[in-house]
């Protein structure tokens, strides 16, 4: 990719983009906050992001373009710096530098997981994404407790969850995978499709309306690069093979990326993940258990916790054959998933608080005038 670093913004202007910005992902959303800021900036998308450099997209073409120190100080932990599918504020670099990024647009979706290691502290896999294809395959590598935590992280998002059920070439016998898949997302699209083969991607394609942005997420080996590039009508992402022995793949994606696509809308290829720790804020009940949900509104006390007591209806649908134990499991182990991660940030965030007021405080024993 040829990179443009020329480029002038008036600060007389008025903070209106260009028409052909909505073909990126331009939204009423973004193009309000845009006219409430004070200092011209110049729009762009994030399409590339690393530590030193990001490779944005504007009205006028690609740019490479840094993060002011200003921002930077200021971001409130890792995810709160731009990434991938992140809308930017530039104002122009000195001389044939990179521009600046000295704002970072407020993300209307934001897709997240807890950070790989034991820090406390959460990685946005891509922001601003409409829908998230979770592939999977039809092989010894599909997982339903895995399905419902992408499900989880991606309805926490704010986007909706397509399920895409890839590999469909290799696979006599499609349907018992369809039937899992429609058990823990009954109200999710379904696709079946190979990569390989192109049977299914006329379907996925409808999926995409124009400006929309869509990011492919899943293990490794399930085919999201081939399925990358058959979206997008060009080999854009290096394709691995899989083990033979229990059918999992390598990473081959190494980084997240966004890509225009060539009938319109967007897409965020990204890497495999090993591990989908979920990210809370709140510690709600899980999301993507309309099932488990629905019985639990009829048992006796309003506080169950569908552990032996009497009058549980979750419990009675469980005896009665219409609820999966494993799939109670796995809504009660999200949920004290979700409320430890809520009491670690609070943990957090109460000694980040401490540490504050300590810092000020010897401020002031240093420069009691002050």
């Amino acid at each position: 990719m040829q990179i443009d670093s020329d480029f002038s913004v008036d600060p007389s202007s008025q903070n209106e983009p260009r028409p052909d910005l909505s073909g990126l992902g331009w939204t009423p959303f973004f193009a309000s906050q845009l006219a409430s800021l004070e200092e011209a900036v110049q729009p762009a998308r994030v399409l590339l992001a690393s530590a030193s450099r990001h490779h944005v997209q504007t009205a006028d073409g690609p740019r490479l373009a840094v993060v002011s120190g200003r921002l930077a100080h200021e971001a409130a932990g890792r995810a709160a710096l731009p990434t991938v599918g992140d809308w930017v504020g530039l104002r122009p670099g000195d001389g044939a530098g990179p521009a600046y990024i000295v704002h970072t647009f407020a993300r209307n979706t934001c897709l997240r997981r807890k950070a790989a290691g034991p820090a406390m502290e959460a990685q946005v896999l891509a922001a601003n994404v409409d829908k998230v294809f979770i592939v999977t395959s039809l092989n010894a590598d599909f997982n339903v407790r895995r399905l419902e935590r992408y499900i989880e992280a991606v309805i926490d998002s704010g986007a909706r969850p397509v399920l895409v059920l890839n590999k469909a070439d290799v696979c006599p016998d499609p349907g018992r995978f369809i039937d899992a898949a429609r058990e823990v997302a009954p109200a999710a699209p379904i696709a079946l499709v190979s990569a390989l083969s192109g049977a299914g991607l006329d379907a996925l394609r409808a999926e995409i309306g124009a400006g929309e942005t869509i990011a492919l997420v899943g293990s490794s080996g399930v085919g999201k690069s081939a399925l990358s590039n058959r979206l997008l009508g060009v080999e854009v992402q290096r394709e691995g093979a899989i083990r033979a022995s229990d059918e999992r793949g390598r990473h081959t994606t190494a980084h997240r990326e966004l890509f225009v696509m060539p009938g319109g809308g967007l897409l965020i290829d990204t890497p495999g993940v090993r591990e989908l720790g979920l990210w809370s804020d709140d510690g709600a009940a899980p999301a993507g258990f309309d099932d488990v949900e629905a019985r639990a509104a009829a048992c006796r006390f309003r506080d169950c916790s569908h552990d032996g007591e009497p009058g549980c209806a979750v419990l009675r649908a469980i005896e009665e054959g219409e609820l999966d134990p494993e799939r109670l499991g796995a809504y009660l182990k999200l949920g004290a998933e979700r409320r430890y991660l809520a009491r670690q940030q609070d943990v957090r965030a109460k000694l980040e608080e401490k540490r504050r007021w300590k810092q000020i405080s010897k401020r002031m024993r240093a420069n009691p005038k002050q």
